[in-house]
């Protein structure tokens, strides 16, 4: 998908931070304390992200997950922005910034998503 794909489909607020890697505020996205069941999707391509069973409430004020859906679905990259080292998590499919991961989960890493770099897509019963 060419830049000016992303521009048109996204709303201004996802396109800042899905692609040029912004950070929506804590608290404040619709899938900070979402938990029903479903997958995770990226906002801007649609790729399979994590499972509504990885999510769980950090109290961090962004989505947390465990695990993705796949390690393959997803890219991770050293982030020096801020005057600090963390490791960035980038959506493999179309390299949209999704969050950053830390070691600091109940089970190891914790994902940490903003929201607006999510769809959901809810578990038919």
């Amino acid at each position: 998908m060419r830049e000016e794909d992303f521009k048109n489909k996204l709303s201004p607020s996802q396109y800042k931070v899905l692609r040029e890697k912004a950070t929506e505020a804590p608290f404040t996205g619709k899938y900070n304390l979402h938990f029903e069941e479903g997958v995770y999707h990226c906002g801007a391509c649609g790729n399979e992200l994590f499972n509504s069973d990885g999510k769980y409430d950090a109290g961090c004020g962004w989505p947390s997950f465990h695990t993705p859906i796949d390690n393959d679905r997803i890219l991770l990259k050293k982030d020096l922005s801020n005057n600090r080292e963390r490791t960035e998590i980038l959506c493999k499919k179309c390299e949209s910034h999704l969050g950053h991961v830390f070691n600091d989960g109940p089970t190891g890493q914790r994902y940490c998503v903003n929201s607006l770099s999510l769809d959901f897509t809810q578990k038919e019963n």
